[in-house]
């Protein structure tokens, strides 16, 4: 006969056995997780990633569904490649998703993540975002500096000119990149960042490029990080690099800034805002210069790159398909003419312009795989479970190649937003067909900024000059992938002035 202590043992045990199996049975009916691959051991789904994930995970798409779950390393990661999986993340679980998760690229160059792209959200980040909005970034402050765009593209348009008449190609990037980095420079610093084009600001643009070409790589110590000591791919090493040159460069910036204040009593700039809320009495509102400096990089990288890379995509697809620009040409002769450049004020009056922007937002974003977010808390979706912890990544390269939300996908065809229900569509984050800036609480802070800047440059460069490639050479469409999405070969074209002489003076 058992004894009461036997008894209570067995009645322990079969109650954790009968708890055990409910745990398991409920795993599986309620806890299952989105489909994906399998992986190998320890690095998982890493390998299938290859040097373009943006496409491996498109393909994984199409064989598993609008939502896949990947195990890369320790590290669980849940893709969303269609509208209606991207709202769900981004729209209705936005508050869950709304936090960075912390890699190597928020660690070793967004100075451990004290800038407005990785921070948590919190006072801080909304701080940051108040800040750049209410002097940089929103409707009234791009308004307010709609002289410096202006005369900035004028001297890139003068240059651009000047190139045409001694027979040189122009290298679009580098033009693109030297206006954009001194139409910020005036905003944020009171001056132009670049006197002249040369060493310095080519220099400035390879920075650019190799920061968000090494953010955007997946680095398997992220992923495994019982061997991030190792830094197998040499990226935490590169990261660490770049850093102290832009920590240098930030520095200088700084320090020239402090001995001219006196000058801008009366109209501060950006960074005289960022640096009166050093000496704020609340914690929550209080900027340090490590803070400063880490909003500066993120304005001056993802300011200047994601722009840039954007227009000259479109010029590249408007070159390769001549009819596109020669409609371009004729829309902006019958409402500018010819006698002067294009106007800000031009763009409303010029839908096939605005077309091929859109047009180009979708087969070129310039994000393609959405800034990474993390799970707060666990969450269910569509009858899947997604664990705490899990890393989000919107395809927002997949979505704009969705061959059931858009007909002939692969085709460059600026009409499709002219007409139907797609004409509608605006890439600002609220229709999930077209989200190029991403959506929710942490879209691009900077997406107003973006889509002036793609349309005004964009029109000026078109209406301005014939396009066409250097004698003997072909256009080359291939992608180089990163945080931007590059081309593959920079975009070098020969310009002919389309104008009368006096629209090229500044």
């Amino acid at each position: 006969m058992l004894s009461t202590r036997e008894l209570v043992a067995a009645a322990i045990i079969f109650f954790i056995a009968r708890l055990f199996v409910r745990f398991l049975c409920s795993s599986k009916q309620a806890r299952k997780l989105p489909p994906g691959p399998k992986g190998w051991p320890v690095v998982g789904a890493l390998p299938l990633l290859g040097s373009m994930p943006h496409v491996a995970l498109a393909k994984m798409s199409r064989q598993y569904g609008p939502i896949v779950y990947l195990k890369l390393g320790s590290c669980g990661m849940v893709v969303a490649s269609t509208p209606d999986s991207a709202r769900t993340f981004l729209k209705t679980l936005d508050l869950n998703f709304s936090n960075r998760p912390t890699d190597a690229g928020a660690t070793h160059i967004a100075y451990n993540s004290q800038d407005m792209v990785f921070a948590d959200y919190g006072p801080r980040w909304k701080l940051l975002r108040k800040l750049t909005s209410l002097h940089m970034l929103g409707s009234k402050a791009i308004e307010d500096w709609a002289r410096v765009r202006r005369d900035e593209v004028g001297y890139m348009v003068k240059a651009m000119y000047e190139s045409s008449c001694v027979g040189e190609a122009v290298v679009v990037p580098d033009m693109l990149v030297f206006a954009m980095a001194n139409m910020l420079g005036q905003v944020i610093l009171s001056r132009r960042v670049f006197v002249t084009k040369g060493v310095e600001s080519n220099e400035f643009k390879e920075m650019v490029i190799e920061l968000m070409t090494s953010a955007g790589l997946f680095n398997v110590g992220d992923y495994i990080p019982s061997i991030a000591w190792m830094d197998l791919q040499g990226i935490v090493r590169g990261m660490k690099r770049l850093h102290r040159k832009f920590d240098a460069l930030l520095d200088k910036k700084l320090k020239e800034h402090m001995a001219t204040r006196d000058e801008r009593k009366e109209k501060p700039d950006l960074l005289d805002v960022l640096m009166d809320n050093r000496d704020n009495k609340s914690e929550q509102e209080r900027l340090t210069d490590t803070n400063i400096k880490a909003l500066l990089l993120n304005l001056f990288s993802a300011g200047t790159d994601t722009s840039s890379s954007t227009i000259e995509w479109a010029l590249t697809e408007m070159i390769k398909n001549r009819s596109i620009l020669k409609r371009s040409h004729a829309e902006m002769d019958q409402v500018i003419g010819r006698n002067r450049r294009l106007e800000e004020s031009d763009i409303t009056k010029l839908p096939y312009l605005q077309a091929v922007c859109k047009e180009t937002f979708r087969k070129h974003p310039s994000t393609p795989l959405n800034l990474p977010r993390v799970a707060i808390e666990p969450c269910e979706i569509d009858g899947y479970y997604i664990p705490k912890g899990t890393r989000l990544s919107v395809n927002i390269w997949a979505i704009g190649r969705d061959p059931d939300v858009w007909e002939n996908p692969l085709e460059f065809n600026p009409d499709r937003f002219l007409i139907g229900k797609m004409a509608k569509i605006d890439p600002r984050g609220n229709n999930f067909e077209l989200i190029p800036f991403g959506a929710g609480r942490r879209i691009c802070a900077g997406t107003r900024m973006g889509i002036v800047l793609v349309e005004y440059i964009l029109g000026t460069l078109v209406h301005a000059f014939e396009w066409k490639m250097p004698d003997g050479e072909t256009l080359n469409m291939d992608e180089a992938f990163g945080l931007a999405l590059q081309k593959g070969v920079p975009l070098a074209a020969v310009v002919t002035p389309r104008l009368s002489p006096s629209a090229y003076v500044v």
